[in-house]
């Protein structure tokens, strides 16, 4: 049994019907991709904002979370394992430094450096929104088997790969 038709199907059907020589292929992968993050990226925004923080907020506190105990990263790995500006990095920080999640310290090996460390109220609230997030997530690739998820998962690494640079 087939899926029933989509948005993307009808886009798809419009092109062929006014340019038959075009090959719809990777739109048909790209515009459900691009149409399933917008979808999720909104719920997951929804699942975070419960705990007061927005999914690039979540995406620092995740970040130093699996950096595991103590919990502390200097902002420019931060950055570069997010891929922000420092500009962009500092108005997070700032945010979830005024929220009492993380503090800013100096780097006890760089006396020019910082280092960010989650707070415990951080780590409660990261521990929490990152269930919230994977029960929205699993939510939603429960219309999938687990076979299906796994290959689905599959088939995007290397497609990933080779757009990522």
């Amino acid at each position: 049994m087939s899926a029933p038709k989509d948005p993307v199907d009808a886009i798809v059907e419009q092109w062929a019907a006014v340019r038959p020589d075009l090959d719809t292929a990777a739109m048909e992968v790209f515009g459900r991709v691009f149409r399933l993050s917008r979808t999720m990226g909104d719920r997951m925004e929804k699942a975070y904002a419960r705990y007061g923080i927005s999914r690039g907020e979540f995406d620092v506190l995740a970040t130093l979370r699996r950096s595991d105990a103590p919990y502390t990263l200097p902002p420019r790995q931060l950055s570069a394992t997010l891929m922000l500006t420092t500009g962009g990095m500092t108005g997070r920080l700032d945010r979830l430094e005024r929220a009492g999640l993380l503090r800013r310290s100096p780097d006890p090996h760089d006396r020019r450096g910082l280092q960010v460390t989650l707070t415990d109220e951080g780590l409660r609230l990261i521990d929490e929104a990152v269930a919230a997030g994977l029960a929205v997530q699993t939510a939603a690739l429960s219309a999938l088997d687990g076979e299906q998820a796994a290959q689905l998962a599959d088939l995007l690494r290397p497609l990933l790969a080779a757009t990522a640079s």
